[in-house]
């Protein structure tokens, strides 16, 4: 098969997207709480949550936003990314680095050419999903690249 033409296509599952929001909700309050139990100056602990805070809160807006307008991943075998958008167009991206594939679980970071950032959380099984196969050969490949 010629690896001109091999390309996977994964849709995010909803409920693992709920399930990194939740836990990013949950690690930015934990977060707050060991702040405001260093032994420093009231002052600066607040001030370093009212950072830590707001820090969070930009990340998880900037997730809901991508989330809400990635339908679907396209990877191709020479390493190109579309992202497909609410507007059922595809548009190319570039991976980004902290992009990671295991057996079961893919960490995907992409820019899209809009500028956006677009990070998924996604699940899949080789043995049951053809395109999860080829994601894993997709990836073998571009690493052998690198």
């Amino acid at each position: 098969m010629s690896s001109i033409g091999y390309s996977t296509c994964l849709k995010p599952d909803p409920r693992i997207r709920r399930a990194v929001v939740c836990s990013g909700i949950l690690f930015s309050a934990i977060g707050c709480m060991l702040l405001l139990s260093l032994r420093i100056d009231a002052v600066w602990r607040a001030i370093m949550c009212v950072c830590w805070s707001s820090f969070c809160w930009h990340e998880h807006a900037r997730m809901r936003r991508s989330g809400a307008n990635c339908l679907a991943i396209r990877c191709h075998a020479g390493g190109e990314i579309e992202i497909q958008t609410c507007d059922l167009g595809w548009i190319p991206a570039t991976l980004q680095p902290g992009s990671v594939i295991y057996r079961r679980f893919a960490w995907l970071r992409a820019r899209g050419e809009d500028g956006q950032l677009y990070v998924e959380l996604l699940s899949g099984d080789a043995r049951a999903s053809q395109q999860w196969r080829r994601l894993q050969v997709i990836w073998r490949h571009i690493g052998a690249a690198a």
